[in-house]
């Protein structure tokens, strides 16, 4: 019997239809949407809710839409609810959400939410998986192209569409399908929000509570809700600052959530692993950041093993959409071996990132310390000797002896902050070692624009028969007044940007990873690293540069002279000069190859020693030029510029 090929081609997509709908995802969320296709009278949306797993029922006819069945876990409800009319209007768009986890059905009409179940929690058991049941067709009104999280069921007029469901273990499908996407945690807290409750909230991968911030929020202290597996010695605890509560909103919701199943987050670099479990916070509807008061989460843990750093670290979702751990906005407080505070201006997930290679150690830390502290002790010393010499023994206050002043002071606080600053950063105390570090930091920027002053005062007495015209208060302007401007702008950004560049720094040494030597000084995020090498090596780089060039003008100018025969006098004159332009300072530019280790103690001894040196090459001179008085006032036999180059040089 032939058969009508408009027949043949009706029933396989009938069939296909019917295999889809048996084979069509299983997702834990409902969603069946349509248009239904009713009358111009009034309507209503009627639902008949119990509790259960057996089948929902969604039909329509003229005037009602109907959802009822058996599906729910708690919410047992039945009632009738009017619809607007529209009489112009003879169909309406319509969906309806049902979240098992969250006991919560929601039916959409016209872009209008019904809610026919509210949340009261998340749920152990519930009915899931829902799959097509049989459908009943109509003839004028019902539901056409009726669909499945936008899949289509059928596109003809259908009456009823049932679907049956499965009891199964919510919580625990839930997550195993947030571990499997990257915004898994994100989905983890939206749920915990949605569930509209304060307290505590348990999933099998993370616990999570909520906290009212309302009116007159002072701060609150609390420790996290976790599993019982975790011991009551390494439960993690915050604080929220008072700071967090929002001026424009009566009540704000925190929530404040563990996982101590880390495969949510563990998809960062092999090069470090995650310490612990993470701790996620999120203010509803709000994004915090650039908090005037840090959050502070304080993580207990195991001890690390020799050679393993531990740091605070944070991953902003809105920032990156896969797992990127970042240090930015948090400094890490290690309060002892097994206790680590962060201590963080924004929310977000937070945790502590443990290196898993080898800390760069720093050979014979403890010798090259010695040698430096106490060769900018003999600079102290020497720094006052000199400068008293260079006040009252001198006699007349000649341009050259006030900017040799000036280098004399830079060095001096150089040295004074150089020596306070491990004695500080041990003190513990944050505020003060931010401030000695910026101290620090100016000392030595003002040191290199002092010397950058000597090369371009000495360039103007070559260049120059007579004295510098130059206003002495430009020279100190540039000395102490451009590393106050630098200093400054460096303090600018971090209160701006709320991101630490001065504060305690840590070098380890090779022979005891486990107890480093601390200082004040700039810190090691990519705002202080981007800022030293502008300005502390650029600055180094302007003066040794200058400083050589300098060195071999003046060497070319006065070699000549009768003194220069004696070795002696040649040796002084260089090595002072060199002292002077800051050139032994590109001995930093050297640390590498076979010959680091050399050039380092080479570098703390040469530059720890500097005042000394001065104040040597100063008081030779000066027994120079009282020996040979008749060159130092001057022979007609010279010309008036050896005569300036030689004063220069005794002075």
């Amino acid at each position: 019997m032939e058969q009508n090929p408009k027949s043949v081609r009706m029933w396989i997509i009938t069939c296909l239809l019917f295999i889809l709908g048996q084979a069509m995802e299983n997702d834990r969320d409902f969603m069946m949407c349509g248009t239904w296709r009713h009358g111009k009278a009034s309507r209503n949306l009627k639902y008949d809710l119990k509790t259960g797993c057996k089948e929902i029922e969604i039909s329509a006819n003229e005037s009602t839409l109907s959802v009822q069945g058996s599906i729910t876990a708690t919410c047992t409800r039945s009632s009738s609810i009017p619809l607007k009319s529209n009489p112009l209007q003879n169909q309406s768009n319509f969906c309806v959400f049902w979240e098992p986890l969250l006991d919560l059905l929601i039916v959409q009409v016209n872009g209008k939410n019904h809610t026919l179940c509210e949340s009261h929690g998340l749920q152990g058991n519930c009915c899931t998986d829902l799959s097509q049941g049989n459908h009943k067709n109509a003839a004028l009104y019902g539901i056409v192209n009726g669909s499945t999280h936008g899949d289509i069921i059928r596109y003809d007029v259908t009456e009823v569409y049932r679907f049956r469901g499965g009891s199964i273990n919510c919580k625990e499908k839930f997550c195993d399908e947030a571990s499997q996407k990257h915004s898994g945690a994100n989905m983890i807290e939206e749920v915990v929000m949605k569930s509209n409750k304060t307290g505590r909230v348990d999933l099998p991968c993370a616990q999570s509570t909520i906290i009212e911030m309302k009116e007159g929020f002072t701060g609150l202290n609390f420790t996290l809700p976790v599993p019982q597996t975790v011991p009551p010695n390494m439960i993690p605890s915050v604080y929220l600052p008072s700071c967090l509560k929002s001026q424009s909103r009566n009540t704000s919701k925190v929530v404040c959530t563990y996982y101590q199943n880390k495969t949510l987050f563990q998809r960062g670099s092999s090069d470090a692993v995650l310490l612990g479990g993470i701790v996620g916070l999120s203010v509803e509807n709000e994004i915090i950041k650039n908090l005037p008061e840090r959050v502070r989460i304080r993580f207990h843990h195991s001890a690390l093993p020799p050679n393993h750093s531990r740091s605070c670290v944070s991953w902003d979702t809105r920032r990156d959409n896969e797992v990127t751990w970042r240090y930015d906005g948090c400094y890490t407080v290690k309060i002892h071996d097994t206790e680590t505070e962060c201590c963080c201006n924004h929310l977000t997930y937070f945790a502590i990132l443990v290196q898993v290679e080898q800390k760069a150690t720093v050979r014979h830390l403890q010798a090259l310390t010695f040698i430096t502290a106490v060769g900018c002790a003999v600079s102290l010393v020497s720094c006052l000797v000199l400068f008293y010499w260079l006040c009252y023994r001198r006699g007349k206050k000649t341009q050259i002896s006030l900017v040799h002043r000036g280098l004399v002071v830079a060095i001096f606080l150089l040295c004074l902050f150089f020596i306070l600053t491990g004695t500080l950063a041990n003190v513990g105390n944050k505020n003060v070692c931010k401030i000695t570090g910026s101290l620090l930091h100016y000392a030595l920027l003002s040191t290199l624009c002092w010397m950058a002053m000597e090369v371009f005062h000495t360039f103007l007495l070559i260049r120059k028969v007579f004295s510098s015209t130059i206003p002495t208060w430009i020279f100190y302007l540039v000395g102490f007044g451009l590393p106050v401007l630098l200093v400054g702008i460096l303090l600018l950004i971090q209160d701006i940007y709320k991101v630490d560049i001065y504060g305690e720094r840590e070098i380890v040494p090779s022979d005891d990873v486990n107890n480093p030597y601390r200082m004040c000084w700039m810190l090691e995020n990519e705002k202080s690293l981007l800022a030293h090498y502008i300005i502390n090596v650029g600055l180094l780089a302007v003066v040794v540069s200058s400083g050589s060039v300098m060195l071999f003008l003046v060497v070319r100018e006065i070699r000549n002279r009768p003194d220069w025969k004696k070795i002696h006098v040649a040796f002084l004159s260089i090595w002072g000069l060199t002292c002077l332009f800051g050139t032994t300072w590109g001995l930093g530019f050297l640390d590498f190859g076979p010959l680091s280790e050399t050039i380092l103690f080479l570098f703390c001894i040469i530059n720890s020693l500097q005042g000394f040196f001065l104040m040597l090459r100063y008081y030779a001179l000066e027994r120079m030029k009282k020996k040979d008085r008749s060159i130092s006032d001057g022979s007609s036999s010279g010309s008036s510029k050896q005569h300036m180059l030689q004063t220069h040089e005794k002075s």
